[in-house]
């Protein structure tokens, strides 16, 4: 009897923390299912910001059950002294970069200054983000070479990115004095509109003691192909001044031979035989990052076509609601298997990519 009474004493002392127990676990499955497993068409992306509410409401539910334990105040104070000091501890023995680059991840994650597939510019490095990680962001710069880029450096420094909506194409060249700037201005915007620019305009940089300088400039709707619109360019330039009896060189310019006054250096037209075969340079050039922007797409897509289905799922009733849920249903199947084709897309070339991404933190020649 005696034992019966101490165990039902120990049990009443200890029902506020089975109850907040209780009470915590329940709150962590809900919190979870409605979070994550409910949304199961979000990547990564979308899923970090909820994976954070989950640990934050973790470390909150820990420290309920230990402010209701029936023990001695000194003794709480402790137990939370020591959680304190073991979260310290992680943060300490962990590399402070890495703490760093996680913490410039989640700021580049709010902040959304570039999405996977933008052409960004930061110091020295040019290329399209192919990969968004927690500690580093990866691009393929024009030689077609894999980059990885730690979060801090992206924070630390101005990022320049292309709008999708369209990019500004330029070109630059010095002519001199001898040509008036009116033949020269129409020459160029003319060569602009050749190269599939639109809104060509033209400005005069500088004023030089030997020659002027011109900037050509176009509008570039698709900016995907940035790199050959760009080559287009400068080789519209050259066809329509040299068309014009136009030297593109300054007064500066010394040969070692003997030329006439009226001589130019205006190469003949070529008289081979181009193939008419077009390669797209930026299909290969950036062939991973345009993969990755499909793919980011794709999802984008199919995560917004889930969205209006659930909002038509709440008013609809009968048959209707049924082909909906099947919809809904679809659309999940479908961003599943996006995702899955995406990790062993990336797992592929991971181990077959036969040049090492070029980490920041190691130096490199």
């Amino acid at each position: 009897m005696q034992f019966w009474d101490d165990f039902t004493a120990l049990l009443l002392v200890f029902i506020p923390t089975l109850i907040v127990l209780v009470i915590s676990i329940g709150l962590l499955a809900m919190s979870h299912w409605y979070l994550i497993s409910t949304r199961p068409e979000l990547g990564n992306e979308g899923k970090f910001s909820r994976q954070l509410i989950l640990l934050f409401l973790t470390i909150i539910c820990i420290l309920a059950v230990v402010i209701v334990l029936p023990i001695e105040a000194s003794f709480r104070n402790q137990i939370i002294g020591l959680i304190g000091i073991l979260l310290s501890g992680m943060i300490a023995f962990s590399s402070t970069s890495i703490i760093a680059n996680l913490m410039a991840g989640v700021l580049l994650r709010i902040t959304k200054p570039f999405r996977t597939g933008d052409f960004v510019k930061v110091g020295e490095f040019f290329g399209r983000v192919s990969e968004r990680g927690l500690f580093e962001t990866e691009i393929q710069n024009e030689s077609r070479e894999l980059i990885a880029i730690p979060n801090t450096y992206l924070v630390n420094n101005p990022v320049s990115t292309v709008r999708s909506s369209g990019a500004i194409v330029s070109a630059s060249l010095s002519l001199g004095y001898d040509v008036h700037h009116s033949e020269v201005e129409t020459i160029l915007i003319k060569a602009a509109g050749e190269s599939g620019l639109e809104d060509p305009f033209v400005n005069i940089l500088e004023l030089g003691n030997y020659s002027i300088t011109y900037r050509v400039s176009g509008v570039l709707n698709e900016v995907k192909g940035l790199i050959t619109a760009r080559s287009n360019l400068f080789r519209a330039i050259l066809d329509e001044l040299h068309g014009q009896d136009i030297e593109i060189m300054s007064p500066t310019f010394m040969s070692q031979r003997r030329v006439a006054e009226d001589e130019k250096m205006i190469p003949t037209s070529s008289k081979v035989k181009t193939n008419k075969v077009t390669v797209v340079a930026e299909e290969i050039i950036f062939d991973k990052a345009e993969q990755a922007a499909q793919t980011e797409g794709a999802k984008q897509e199919l995560s917004d076509d889930i969205k209006d289905l659930e909002i038509q799922l709440k008013d609809a009733s009968g048959d209707e609601k049924v082909q909906v849920k099947e919809q809904v249903k679809n659309k999940r199947s479908d961003l599943k298997s996006i995702e899955q084709a995406e990790v062993l897309t990336n797992i592929e070339t991971n181990t077959s990519q036969l040049d090492t991404p070029i980490d920041l933190n190691k130096p490199h020649n």
